[in-house]
């Protein structure tokens, strides 16, 4: 594996809305990324949902998690920035975030991935459990879930309702209908609008398709070991996830050995966003455990 890194970490506090960007290659593919918080401790990387890019994570997560550790953003292959073309299985995913964290020179992080990024977090802990110490799955499912495979199915009418309505598609698919949710929603979306300079490119439609590939794929494809990951693990999600339905979260926690559940009343998929404060201290307190 070769690899080359551009904006070397400089150890800075800086909020998340003013992160610089930053590069590095692996195996000649450039794959984006933003570094926060301290030099000190275990790094957080984490991972995001579909057709997200670096822009797509909430400033009010990232500066609360980073107010302790530091937290390494990243673009999937083929996504935003990174070079590339985006893989068609989480697992290809999985293996580029190995490289990847390895490029950096890190020997043991905490993973935290949302949605797709919780399928590609699941399968970096099966396959480098050297790797993470302790892992956070929010908004996700285990291979074979319930629903899973359907993603596309729920998500296209309500992204077609957003180009009608001029609203973000997120604003319907992460978040209850119920004032609560609606107010949630609107909340969130101006977080993701707070950073003005130097935004990431958003994901071509052809990336876009081929995660969704990946993502019907990760639920058609058959279970995996869950049983034997030692990671200590926290899932996360609201009650009502249309997207990956809330069930795979109970499940999770079933399969995973010791894992700690956490389920947000009156939330969707977008559960640990409409809940931010909460998630980030619940989230430091599993970490600092």
């Amino acid at each position: 594996m070769s690899s080359m890194q551009t904006n070397s970490r400089s150890g800075s506090p800086t909020s998340f809305i003013d992160a610089a960007n930053q590069s590095i290659t692996v195996n000649g593919i450039p794959f984006a990324y933003r570094d926060t918080g301290p030099a000190t401790g275990v790094p957080l990387v984490l991972f995001n949902h579909w057709g997200a890019v670096l822009d797509n994570f909430d400033p009010a997560i990232i500066d609360g998690l980073a107010q302790t550790r530091r937290v390494i953003t990243t673009d999937y292959r083929g996504i935003g920035n990174s070079g590339g073309t985006a893989p068609l299985t989480v697992g290809e995913m999985a293996d580029d975030a190995i490289q990847l964290i390895r490029a950096l020179g890190l020997k043991t992080v905490d993973v935290l991935g949302f949605s797709l990024g919780g399928f590609v977090a699941q399968d970096i802990a099966l396959k480098a459990p050297d790797l993470v110490r302790r892992l956070i799955l929010t908004g996700t499912g285990p291979a074979g879930g319930t629903g899973i495979d359907k993603v596309g199915t729920v998500s296209w009418p309500l992204i077609l309702k957003g180009l009608l309505t001029l609203r973000d598609p997120k604003f319907y698919l992460f978040f209850t209908s119920s004032a609560n949710g609606r107010r949630s929603a609107s909340q969130y979306l101006r977080r993701l609008k707070a950073r003005k300079n130097n935004r990431d490119k958003g994901p071509t439609p052809r990336a876009f398709l081929r995660q969704l590939k990946a993502i019907t794929a990760w639920g058609k494809q058959p279970r995996q070991a869950l049983g034997r990951l030692r990671t200590p693990t926290l899932v996360v999600n609201g009650d009502n996830d249309i997207m990956v339905p809330s069930v795979n979260s109970f499940e999770l926690a079933r399969l995973i050995p010791d894992a700690q559940l956490v389920i947000y009343e009156d939330a969707g998929h977008g559960g640990i966003f409409q809940h931010h404060a909460d998630f980030v201290a619940k989230a430091q307190a599993f970490l600092d455990a």
